[in-house]
């Protein structure tokens, strides 16, 4: 029962998000691409509150405009071990229609030997789209919610994972010009946390 009732709140609020939406074209998928690119951290939020983590957060520009799509690699540490990326990714973002985003999420091929990449002036350069592996169920549909924000998340329990016991992961983004909110979580197979911030998402400062 709790897990229907989480998959249906979840549904709910991408309808209610999908309604709202404003009207998006390439100019905003170009703001988007532009907005996320950055050294983000969550130091003052950790500060604020200590259940939260002091996290490192790196999201550059790679593959410029690669087959017409805005291409970004991005990892993400604790703030003392930056050289030791606990997540590693690629995020690809299309417009597919006059009020979506989809952000497809990859992770790399032996990516431990691109660690660090984000320092580069072109990252991946020696990484192609073979290279990836798009991860099942976890693109991002984000909206515009008015000129300085968007809002995006995964839908319902499709994002497989088996992190620490979960069968599924969902994912909730706020994204405006210098700030990015992301709230991560695991659940089991009955639709209970098993990871992830429980009080609302991490808070990632440019």
């Amino acid at each position: 029962m709790k897990k229907i009732i989480f998959v249906l709140t979840i549904a709910l609020i991408g309808n209610v998000a999908f309604a709202q939406s404003k009207k998006i074209d390439a100019e905003d998928v170009q703001k988007l691409y532009e907005w996320m690119q950055g050294d983000y951290s969550s130091k003052s939020q950790s500060k604020s509150d200590t259940s939260y983590f002091n996290i490192s957060l790196k999201m550059k520009p790679c593959w410029q405009f690669l087959n017409g799509e805005y291409w970004l690699y991005v990892e993400q540490a604790m703030a003392t071990l930056e050289d030791k990326p606990y997540r590693q990714r690629v995020y690809r973002l299309q417009l597919v229609d006059d009020t979506t985003i989809t952000s497809t999420v990859y992770t790399i091929k032996d990516g431990e030997k691109y660690y660090g990449d984000w320092r580069k002036k072109n990252p991946l350069e020696n990484v192609t789209t073979v290279d990836l592996e798009a991860r099942k169920g976890c693109k991002i549909y984000i909206h515009k919610k008015d000129k300085n924000t968007f809002v995006g998340s995964t839908k319902a329990n499709d994002c497989e994972s088996s992190l620490k016991g979960a069968a599924y992961a969902t994912t909730t983004v706020e994204i405006s010009k210098n700030k990015v909110i992301s709230w991560d979580r695991g659940f089991d197979k009955d639709g209970e946390q098993v990871w992830g911030a429980t009080k609302g998402g991490y808070i990632f400062k440019k």
